[in-house]
């Protein structure tokens, strides 16, 4: 497969493109700092994100801005077959992600092609109350990453209101940092998954395996959400730890995995 990563210098980009790599396909990285790289199947390209905004109080230069961030958009999703955007706005510039997210909407419509939006938390609905989202539960969403959260809520707007309806929209969990590649996780769809002391975590690099996964496998869910996987024996099922079938759990493991590995976690049927 020829997948574009957009922002795949970042923490989340660049664990996708390791996870890509390994899997052998074919990666298109773009960034607005080129990724320095001699790896077979990775081309690197430049691509600013925040183009599109630059010049928004000159009407005219902000139109040529826009047509010349589109060709740019289109020559790196050229001969993809997927597309993930992977972009986190930095601290003071949340408001840029949904003209760049329509943007890219924009242009996998064009080229044909699939998007995958890793975003954020925020609009999950809270285990705590139906109706509650994320971005409203202090417990997981404190007063300084408000700003971080509203954005991934108006991205998935975004996403909604767009004519193109091509795409999937991943939440993941509440806190998602660098970690181990364990190759689990659990599946679910718009309420946010936490661990039994209430906590919601996945590491870079398992986040990278599911969206892996999704590209390879989709899951048929426009919107989902992963957390870390808890297993209770080394080298039982991921989700519940045991060595036979998994039909009586919330979590099933598609093809439970041999002992010693890791299993890959869906909603069950």
């Amino acid at each position: 497969m020829n997948i574009t990563v957009l922002g795949a210098t970042g923490m989340v980009g660049s664990r996708l493109v390791t996870e890509a790599v390994l899997r052998t396909h074919r990666v298109t990285a773009a960034s607005r700092r080129p990724l320095a790289t001699t790896t077979p199947g990775v081309t690197a390209v430049t691509l600013d994100a925040n183009a599109p905004e630059q010049h928004a109080n000159a009407p005219e230069r902000h139109a040529k801005a826009r047509e010349q961030h589109s060709e740019i958009l289109d020559a790196a999703l050229d001969k993809a077959d997927a597309a993930v955007l992977a972009i986190r706005p930095a601290p003071g510039r949340e408001a840029s992600i949904a003209p760049l997210t329509s943007a890219v909407l924009d242009a996998t419509a064009r080229a044909g092609i699939r998007l995958l939006v890793v975003g954020g938390a925020g609009p999950l609905e809270s285990p705590k109350r139906p109706g509650l989202l994320v971005i409203d539960d202090p417990d997981h969403v404190p007063a300084g990453w408000r700003a971080i959260a509203g954005a991934s809520t108006t991205q998935l707007r975004t996403c909604n209101e767009h004519e193109n309806v091509d795409w999937t929209y991943l939440s993941p969990a509440a806190v998602l940092e660098p970690g181990t590649r364990t190759g689990g996780y659990r599946r679910g769809t718009t309420t946010l998954l936490t661990d039994p002391d209430g906590t919601s975590r996945i590491s870079v690099e398992d986040l990278a395996v599911a969206v892996l996964d999704e590209l390879e496998r989709p899951g048929g869910d426009r919107h989902f959400t992963i957390a870390q996987s808890h297993a209770s024996r080394p080298g039982g099922c991921a989700c519940c730890g045991s060595w036979g079938g998994v039909s009586a759990h919330r979590w099933q493991v598609v093809g439970c995995p041999p002992r010693g590995e890791a299993g890959f976690h869906r909603r069950a049927e």
